[in-house]
Formats: C-alpha cells, structure tokens, sequence
C-alpha cells in the first residue's frame, strides 16, 4: 500500500493535523489523517485546515444538539404529562420530538467517533500542547470525552417519554 503522505505529528497522546498542502489531494489526506486519528482514540486532536477542523466542528454541533434536543424535549414531555395531563397536544409533541432526535442521534451519530469528542473553546483548559509551533492561528481542538452517560440519559428519558406517550396514545383511543 502506498504511503499517503505526511502523519499527523503526535505529542503524548495528542495529534496535531498540519495544514501543508503539498499536491492536489492534501485535503482527502487531512480527512484521512482525521479518521486515523478518531478511529484510534487520541485523547487530543489538534485541526489546522480550516475547512476540515469547521466541518468537523459543525458536525459535532449537529450531534450535540439532537443530543439536547432529545433530553429537553423528553423531559419537558414529562413535566407537562405531570402538571397538565389532559393537554394531550403538548406533551405528545414533545415526547415524539424526542424519540425522534433520540433515534437519528442512534442512527448517524452514535457509531461515529467523532461522537466521542468535544470542541474546546477554552484554552486554558487545554493541556500543554505546541500551539506556539502551529501555522493556523484558528485550530480546532477536539478533546476526547466519555459519552456514556450523555447517551444512557438521553436513551432513557427518551424512552420514558416514548413508552408515557404511547401509552396516552393507546388510553384515549381503546378506553
């Protein structure tokens, strides 16, 4: 297999991609060194290419928002079956909002590895990393983060607000 080109340099378990474009498809080989480097779980990921580090940024965005989607709106459902329980309309609503974030979160998201990561914004929590030798004055730093909990409760009170709404569903037409 031939050699794609440069790897990305690694710093104690952080990876910086560089942004040197040295033929034609020096972007495909950033995506590739992105893979890389989520498939094997490097705690910190350093994105010079603005394009790449943006579209990785956005998709993570995209992620995190069906992710809070899905729990607000299954909480909001259950706090409204709670306090109005006969305003069927309302909590309906935002009980299939939920199940349904929580179901395309399950099906585009939560396979992928960049699901794992988070975008830091704030450097000072960043751990010491050779910012000062990067050519991008605008990376995007992505940090590895344990999801596990964020999934289990998005999961379940989905589920929770899914199972009282089918439930509500099958009270008002069978009784």
């Amino acid at each position: 297999m031939a050699e794609l080109g440069p790897r990305p340099q690694n710093y104690k378990d952080c990876v910086v991609i560089r942004e040197i474009y040295e033929h034609e498809s020096s972007q495909e080989e950033f995506e590739v060194q992105l893979d890389q480097s989520l498939e094997a779980g490097v705690q910190t990921i350093v994105i010079e290419p603005s394009r790449l580090g943006d579209e990785a940024a956005r998709w993570i965005m995209c992620g995190n928002c069906l992710h809070k989607t899905a729990v607000l709106a299954g909480v909001g459902s259950l706090v409204c079956v709670g306090m109005w329980p006969h305003r069927n309309e309302l909590f309906m609503s935002l009980g299939f909002l939920s199940v349904i974030c929580a179901g395309v979160y399950a099906i585009s998201w939560q396979f992928d590895p960049c699901c794992k990561y988070q975008v830091e914004t704030n450097m000072n929590k960043v751990p010491k990393l050779p910012l000062h030798s990067l050519s991008s004055s605008t990376p995007v730093i992505l940090i590895r983060k344990d999801d596990t909990r964020r999934k289990i409760l998005h999961n379940t009170i989905s589920l929770i607000s899914g199972a009282v709404c089918g439930y509500k569903l099958y009270k008002s037409y069978f009784n």
